[in-house]
């Protein structure tokens, strides 16, 4: 799992408009990695409603937000559209993302089901990481104060 101050896992990955997102492409500016277990369920929607709502000051200070989970660019859209969720929604289906970040949940709900554990990853404008965060089981949710926090930090 990379650390504060290790390079991050670059990844190109399917959004739910599918589109490519390249990570390393989104240098100069803060990018968080808001990895989720599954769409449309409850504490991922609070999550991922909480960044969206939280997007106008994200934006304000230079940070982006992508949400990550192994769930198709289909599901992920209707996801995005049931909760007004604006920032893009990528599909790791073949887990290579969740792997490279060390958080693949593995046994979720049914035996050999591997999602994303709910984690946070800040990557700075140089593409290290500058904060982490990995729930210690699927329904805690993030600090979303020190995230905030974080990406209003110069």
């Amino acid at each position: 799992m990379p650390a504060v101050g290790d390079t991050a896992p670059d990844f190109t990955l399917t959004a739910q408009d599918k589109s490519s997102v390249t990570l390393s492409e989104m240098r100069g500016g803060r990018v968080i990695l808001a990895f989720y277990p599954a769409a449309f369920t409850g504490v991922c929607t609070k999550e991922m409603c909480t960044f969206s709502d939280g997007m106008a000051s994200l934006e304000s200070c230079g940070s982006s937000v992508l949400g990550i989970s192994v769930d198709s660019p289909f599901s992920n859209s209707a996801f995005a559209e049931a909760n007004d969720i604006s920032f893009p929604l990528l599909s790791d289906v073949h887990r290579e993302t969740v792997d490279a970040y060390g958080i693949a949940l593995d046994d979720f709900v049914i035996s050999g089901y591997t999602v994303a554990q709910r984690s946070i990853f800040v990557v700075e404008a140089d593409g290290n990481i500058g904060y982490a965060w990995v729930a210690d089981n699927p329904g805690q949710e993030p600090d979303y104060e020190a995230v905030m926090a974080h990406c209003a930090s110069p």
